[in-house]
C-alpha cells in the first residue's frame, strides 16, 4: 500500500481527511492493539463472524487500553467485559454485512483517506511518503501498520453502510420547513430575577440571633484539621549564587556555537502610520495629504517621537514614539522593508504606501549581518549556562535535603542553614491556607495533610520555580468550633439563609401578582415590588439568554402569545419570572438556500436514533443465519478472569 501513498498528490491527500478524524475519535473503541479480528488459531476464540474471529487476546488488549486510559475503574472491569465483546461483535458484523451487500473498500481508497489527514502531513517530503515516520507515528498510538489499516478499512465500510441507511430516510417538505422555522425564529422577553444576594443587605442580625443560630447548627461549624510543619525551600536565585562559570568555559561554548550568535542584517526603525485599511476610498486623498503635512513638519525640524505619539495610528508603537525596535528582513510587509533597509541612519523616508496605509519611516541604527563577538554575548552565555546548571542542580539538592530530613526530621533548620537554603516554620495551617513565603500550594498541602508527625513530604514544586520539602511537627485534629472561632462564618451562613428565605417570599408574592395581573401589568407590578425588569437581546432556541443561561429553558414558550407570563423558573440556582414580549418569525426568504442543510441535519438526527436498532438488526439476522457464533464458555472464563 505504501506505493499507493507515494503516488498520491497533495490534492488527493486532503479529499477524505474527515474519515481519519472519525477513526481517531473512536480509536479507544475500535483501533486498539489487537482489536482487529484475529485468525490466529492458537488463541481461544470468543466469537466467530463469518470467517473472522474474535479472540481472548483481542478482548484483553481492548480491556487493557480501556483500563490504562482510566475510562472505567478496575473494579468495574468484570461488568464491562461482556459489553466490550458485544461491541466488537457488532462492529465486525456491520463490516461483514457491508461486504455481503457488495460494498468494497480498496487499498487505494484506504491510502487516499489515511493520507488526507493533517496529522500525517509531516510524513510527506516534496510529495514522497516517509514509511518510517508513518510507522513511528502509529507506534506512538500503540498500533501496528496492519492493525491501523485493517481497522480503518472497517470504519470506512461502516460509513458506507451508514450512508445507505441515511439515504433511505425520508424527510417531508413540511418537516423541513418546520425545522427551519424552529432553528431561526427568535424570542424577545423581559424578566425579573430573585437572587438571594440581592436580599442580603436587608438582613441585619443581632448578636443574640447569631448565637442562637450557631447553637442550632453546631454541626455546620468545625475547625478543620491543621498541621504544624517545617519547610526547606530550594530557591533558584540562592542556588545560582553558588555557581561560578570560568571564562575559559564560556569561551569554549562560544567557539563551539558561533552560528547561534550570528546576527542578520537589521535596522532599528520608528514610523508614523496613518491607516487607510477599512476607510472609504473617498477619504484616501485626505489621509495622504495629512501624511504629507506631517512629513513637512519633520523636515522643518519637528520632533519625530512627539508627532508619532500625536498622529500615528499604529497601536503597538504610537505610545513609544513610533519605535519598532530592531527589524530584520521578512519581518515587515515588503514595501516597508524595502524602504527601511534602503535608508541610512537618521534618514527619514518620504510618504510610502503599504496595505495598512501611509507610513513615514526613520532609521535610527543599521547593522550588517555579522557574528557577535565573545564580549558582546559573554554575559548572555553565562546566564544560559548558569540557568541550565541551576535547574540540573536544584533537584539534586532537594533530594539530598529530603534524605537528610528523613534521617533527622527535627533538624530542618540546621539542614537548611548548612546548604544556604530558606527555612520556614509554619505553626498551624490547613488545606487551602496560604503559606508564608510561598502563598497557595495545594500540592504541598495535600502532601503535608497526608503525613504523620515526623514524616517528610516528597519534593514538591512551589510557586516561583522553587522546590520545597516539609516535615510535619504537629497535628491539630478537627474539632467542633467554639462560637468565637467561627463568628464570621456563622454570620455569613445566617445572612445567606435569611436572604434565601426573603427571596423565596418575594418570589411567591410576585408570582401571585404577575399571574393575576398578566403581562400588561408586568412592569408596574415589578416596580411596586422593587424588582428590576431586564430586557435581554432577542435569542433563538440554540443560543443563550443574556444574564440567564441556555435558551432551551424557554423552548416551550416560542409559540406562546405576547404577554404570556411564565411561572417561576429555577435556572442554575436562581429564580426567574419571564414575560413573552414578541415571537420573531424566521426569515423564509432564506429558506431555499438552507433547505439542503436542513434536510441533511434531519436525516442525520434520524440516522443517529436508528443506528443502534440498525446494527442490532444486522447482528440478530446474522445470528439467525448462523453467521455469528458466540462461545459462551470462553466468554464466561474471560469474565471471571477479571474478578478483583
Amino acid at each position: 500500500m505504501f506505493d499507493l501513498f507515494r503516488s498520491r498528490d497533495k490534492a488527493v491527500r486532503y479529499l477524505l481527511g474527515a474519515l481519519l478524524i472519525l477513526v481517531a475519535a473512536s480509536m479507544c473503541t475500535y483501533l486498539i492493539p489487537g482489536s482487529g479480528m484475529s485468525t490466529n488459531t492458537n488463541d481461544t476464540v470468543v466469537a466467530e463472524i463469518g470467517d473472522a474471529q474474535i479472540t481472548t487476546r483481542d478482548v484483553q488488549s481492548q480491556m487493557q487500553r480501556i483500563l490504562q486510559g482510566g475510562h472505567i475503574p478496575p473494579e468495574m472491569a468484570q461488568v464491562y467485559v461482556p459489553q466490550v465483546i458485544d461491541q466488537m461483535i457488532s462492529d465486525q458484523a456491520v463490516a461483514y454485512e457491508a461486504k455481503r451487500l457488495g460494498l468494497n473498500v480498496t487499498d487505494a481508497d484506504v491510502a487516499e483517506a489515511i493520507t488526507a489527514s493533517p496529522a500525517l502531513a509531516p510524513m510527506f517530503n516534496n510529495g514522497q511518503f516517509n514509511k518510517q515516520a508513518y510507522e513511528n507515528y502509529l507506534a506512538q498510538q500503540g498500533l501496528t501498520i496492519s492493525e491501523f489499516e485493517s481497522n480503518f478499512k472497517k470504519q470506512m465500510l461502516h460509513t458506507m453502510l451508514d450512508n445507505i441507511a441515511l439515504n433511505g430516510i425520508i424527510v417531508t417538505p413540511q418537516e423541513v420547513k418546520e425545522a427551519y422555522k424552529k432553528k431561526y425564529e427568535k424570542l424577545k422577553v423581559e424578566y425579573v430575577s430573585f437572587s438571594p444576594d440581592k436580599f442580603k443587605s436587608q438582613v441585619k442580625p443581632t448578636p443574640e440571633e447569631l448565637k442562637t443560630y450557631f447553637n442550632a447548627h453546631r454541626n455546620l461549624f468545625t475547625v478543620p484539621e491543621k498541621r504544624g510543619f517545617d519547610m526547606i525551600i530550594v530557591d533558584e536565585a540562592k542556588v545560582g549564587e553558588s555557581i561560578q562559570i570560568p571564562d575559559a568555559v564560556l569561551k569554549q561554548y562560544y567557539d563551539a556555537n558561533q552560528e547561534k550568535y550570528r546576527t542578520p542584517e537589521r535596522v532599528k526603525v520608528r514610523h508614523i502610520l496613518l491607516m487607510t485599511q477599512g476607510k472609504p476610498p473617498a477619504d484616501i486623498p485626505k489621509i495622504r495629504a495629512k501624511a504629507e503635512d506631517i512629513l513637512k513638519q519633520l523636515k522643518a525640524g519637528a520632533d519625530f517621537a512627539a508627532l508619532a505619539k500625536k498622529y500615528s495610528e499604529d497601536p503597538g508603537s504610537a505610545s513609544k514614539g513610533g519605535d519598532l525596535g530592531w527589524v530584520v528582513r521578512g519581518q515587515t510587509v515588503k514595501n516597508f522593508e524595502n524602504t527601511a533597509f534602503s535608508l541610512k541612519p537618521n534618514q527619514i523616508s518620504g510618504v510610502i504606501t503599504t496595505e495598512y496605509g501611509f507610513h513615514i519611516i526613520q532609521v535610527l541604527e543599521k547593522q550588517s549581518a555579522h557574528v557577535q563577538t565573545f564580549d558582546e554575548v559573554k554575559d548572555q552565555i553565562a546566564a544560559e549556562l548558569k540557568h541550565q546548571q541551576v535547574f540540573d542542580k536544584m533537584p539534586q539538592i532537594a533530594d539530598q535535603v529530603r534524605a537528610a530530613l528523613v534521617k533527622s526530621p527535627q533538624q530542618a533548620a540546621e539542614i537548611a542553614k548548612k546548604d544556604n537554603l530558606t527555612f520556614v516554620h509554619v505553626d498551624k495551617a490547613g488545606s487551602g491556607d496560604p503559606l508564608p513565603q510561598i502563598g497557595s500550594s495545594p500540592e504541598l498541602m495535600n502532601n503535608v495533610m497526608s503525613l504523620k508527625k515526623g514524616e517528610v513530604t516528597q519534593v514538591v514544586q512551589v510557586p516561583g520555580n522553587r522546590l520545597c520539602v516539609a516535615t510535619v511537627t504537629d497535628i491539630y485534629p478537627a474539632h467542633p468550633a467554639e462560637y468565637a472561632d467561627v463568628e464570621a462564618q456563622v454570620r455569613d451562613h445566617y445572612i445567606s439563609d435569611k436572604a434565601a428565605e426573603l427571596a423565596q417570599a418575594k418570589l411567591k408574592e410576585a408570582s401571585a401578582k404577575f399571574q393575576a395581573g398578566g403581562g400588561a401589568q408586568f412592569d408596574r407590578i415589578a416596580k411596586s415590588l422593587g424588582l428590576e425588569v431586564k430586557t435581554p437581546p432577542e435569542f433563538d432556541r440554540n443560543s443563550a439568554i443574556e444574564g440567564v443561561g441556555n435558551a432551551t429553558y424557554l423552548s416551550q414558550y416560542f409559540d406562546k402569545p405576547p404577554g404570556t407570563v411564565t411561572p417561576p423558573m429555577n435556572i442554575v440556582g436562581q429564580n426567574f419570572i419571564f414575560k413573552i414580549v414578541e415571537t420573531i418569525p424566521a426569515d423564509m426568504s432564506k429558506f431555499a438556500a438552507e433547505r439542503d442543510n436542513i434536510v441533511l441535519s434531519l436525516k442525520q438526527q434520524e440516522s443517529a436514533q436508528r443506528q443502534d436498532l440498525f446494527y442490532d438488526s444486522i447482528v440478530t439476522k446474522l445470528v439467525a443465519q448462523k453467521k455469528i457464533k458466540r462461545h459462551n464458555d470462553v466468554i464466561l472464563r474471560l469474565v471471571n478472569s477479571y474478578k478483583s
